[in-house]
Order: structure tokens, then sequence, then C-alpha cells
């Protein structure tokens, strides 16, 4: 993402982040983009967890059943 920025480049983005937003606000807005990011992960992507959740289907009754008699 910030593969190509050389060094000067990136230290005037981030003074400039710091102009913005202030040293005390900076670790309120890192927390939460911090907490944006996990969000949108989790929606993007699976999660086996949320798999492991959910309540199993109801088996359907089958016919041939053993000790079942008609």
């Amino acid at each position: 993402m910030f593969g190509n920025l050389s060094g000067p480049t990136m230290f005037v983005i981030l003074f400039i982040v710091l102009l913005l937003f202030g040293a005390p606000k900076l670790p309120g807005l890192a927390k939460s983009l911090g907490q944006s990011m996990r969000i949108l992960k989790k929606e993007v992507r699976p999660d086996d967890a949320a798999k492991a959740g959910e309540e199993p289907s109801a088996e359907k009754p089958d016919a041939e059943k053993p000790g079942s008699e008609k």
C-alpha cells in the first residue's frame, strides 16, 4: 500500500496528521480505526467461530430408521 513512498514523504504525512488531529486525540483515533478494521474483516470473510455459534439444523425424520415400525 505505501511501498512506493519514501521516508521523507511518510514523515511529512505523519507531521500533517499530527497537526490536524493533535497529539491527545491520536490514541483515540488509532483505537477507533483498529476497531473499524476488525469489524470490517469480520464482515468480509466468513469466520469459523461464527459458524460454530450457529444452531444445528433439525434432522428430518427418516422412514427407514432402525426400530421404527410402520
